[in-house]
């Protein structure tokens, strides 16, 4: 059975550095410096560990990760994408391990981001040291990464868009990003998927609140997990009556509603059907282009902002922003021109 290593990473049998094999990539890969393009390589060949070093690359935002991204370019754009949210006891985990193994069985190679609160004392991922989808653990073609979300507001780790672009340029067919169930603030999956599905359950009172936060209104399939418990139905009734208030026209996509009791895997197939259905829906609209052209452009601000705070930082005692925050506080500067200033240089 493979090692499992830190956050969930399968290790691939027979790649270790025993054996008095003469080293092979996967071996080089702990010397440093590394290439990127070895790495890559390796993770594009179905190295779990190649695959956990370049991420671990993008959530340390280390040096060579310009380089990699740079080498992964062009091998990007062809994994589905698909982002389960919703509030924690739903069952996001064990729907995503029946996704798993539903796509598996269809021949596909998967990869899973789940993105875990933040330690507030290690800002590393809370929950990652746990065995997530252990069915899947021996299984090569599956990786699973656990990412802290390091107080990220969206849910979402904001090294995320950029492990997704390093699990799509290592010809992965489906990659399923789990958020953190933290509420309202997870509309930002929205932006990351091309199919959002939000999870809600009976017993917990949230299908009207979460109505109201607004959460709902990403959704592109509602899944009613547990449904075998008393109150499903009443879930369902009050998701096609918040359905009927909203104005879907004919070229818009209406969200189904699928009942679910994925520790059973009832259900599972229904949901893999509508989750195809709407990658039809995506493809033959151009909604998929928009939203991924969409998610360039959040990565690309993110990355920028992230550059000029890091420019901002590296200013000698930060004089010059404190000069202009001093300005603005007593009045004398007011906070637009102060920024345009600080942006000018």
């Amino acid at each position: 059975m493979p090692e499992l290593g830190q956050g969930g990473v399968g290790r691939l049998p027979g790649r270790g550095v025993s054996g008095g094999r003469p080293p092979g990539p996967a071996q080089r890969l702990h010397g440093r410096p590394v290439d990127p393009e070895v790495l890559i390589s390796a993770g594009r060949a179905g190295d779990s560990r190649a695959l956990g070093r370049l991420v671990s690359l993008v959530e340390n935002a280390a040096p060579d990760l310009r380089r990699v991204m740079k080498v992964i370019a062009p091998l990007t754009g062809n994994a589905k994408v698909i982002g389960l949210t919703g509030s924690p006891g739903v069952g996001k985990s064990t729907v995503t391990t029946a996704m798993v193994r539903s796509f598996r069985d269809s021949g596909l190679r998967v990869g899973v981001l789940a993105v875990d609160p933040s330690s507030p004392f290690s800002g590393g991922a809370l929950l990652g040291d746990r065995v997530r989808m252990q069915d899947h653990a021996t299984d090569s073609q599956v990786f699973i990464r656990s990412m802290a979300s390091r107080g990220h507001l969206g849910g979402l780790a904001w090294a995320t868009p950029q492990a997704l672009r390093i699990l799509d340029a290592a010809g992965f067919d489906v990659v399923l990003i789990e958020t953190v169930g933290v509420g309202q603030a997870e509309v930002e999956i929205a932006s990351l998927a091309d199919t959002a599905l939000v999870v809600v359950a009976p017993g917990l009172g949230d299908s009207i609140q979460a109505a109201k936060a607004g959460i709902l209104e990403i959704a592109d399939v509602f899944v009613v997990n547990k449904s075998d418990r008393p109150g499903a139905q009443e879930v369902v009734r009050d998701l096609r009556n918040m359905l009927a208030m909203a104005d879907y026209g004919q070229d818009r996509w209406k969200p189904p509603i699928v009942s679910t009791t994925a520790a059973t895997g009832d259900g599972i197939g229904d949901l893999m059907a509508a989750v195809a259905r709407h990658g039809e829906w995506l493809d033959a609209s151009g909604e998929r282009a928009r939203r991924r052209r969409s998610r360039a452009r959040a990565e690309i601000s993110a990355i920028a902002l992230t550059e000029l705070e890091q420019r901002m930082g590296g200013m000698p005692g930060e004089s010059r922003l404190d000069d202009l925050a001093g300005r603005v506080a007593r009045g004398d500067l007011d906070p637009y021109a102060a920024a345009d200033e600080l942006i000018s240089g």
